[in-house]
């Protein structure tokens, strides 16, 4: 095996958190929040930037680590959820607080465990396109939910606060 595909191999696996004996994508997750909050430091450009990065480094160490192992998505492979991962929060400013990135990590490990559609129909795709492509639909959905949750969040807190104004008139 050449030293690329070792270091692609080491990577896919997480650098040896693949092979815990149990939740090892939940382990693996959390070196994506750290990844994360790292990319949150960053302007948008670069973040998207970043992004990019991560799943086309990903798609290559899956398709690597996925041929070693003979499996298709095998448990160990682990680069998938961390370099997916940061896309839950991809120019979320507010998701460095500790609360919401907690609430990211929650929700994505939720839409990667239970794949619900079209997380599921996602896992048919060969190759390590096919391993990321999972988790980047889940990164996606919790994005969505987190985008979703601040717009009501502002709303109804604008309307309490122009109530509030109208009372003490």
């Amino acid at each position: 095996m050449a030293w690329a595909d070792r270091a692609g191999f080491r990577v896919g696996t997480g650098f040896g958190l693949g092979f815990l004996p149990w939740a090892p994508g939940t382990f693996g997750s959390l070196v994506g929040v750290l990844l994360a909050w790292w990319m949150l430091g960053r302007d948008r450009a670069t973040q998207l930037a970043m992004a990019m990065l991560f799943f086309g480094v990903g798609w290559w160490v899956c398709e690597v680590s996925s041929a070693r192992f003979g499996a298709v998505d095998a448990p160990q492979i682990v680069a998938d959820e961390f370099l997916a991962f940061p896309l839950s929060v991809l120019g979320l400013r507010f998701a460095r607080h500790p609360g919401v990135m907690m609430l990211a990590l929650v929700l994505y490990r939720a839409f990667d465990i239970f794949k619900p559609w079209p997380i599921r129909e996602l896992e048919s795709v060969p190759g390590g396109l096919g391993i990321m492509l999972d988790d980047v639909v889940a990164a996606s959905c919790v994005w969505l939910v987190l985008v979703s949750a601040r717009l009501l969040y502002r709303t109804w807190r604008n309307h309490l606060l122009i109530a509030r104004s109208r009372l003490e008139r």
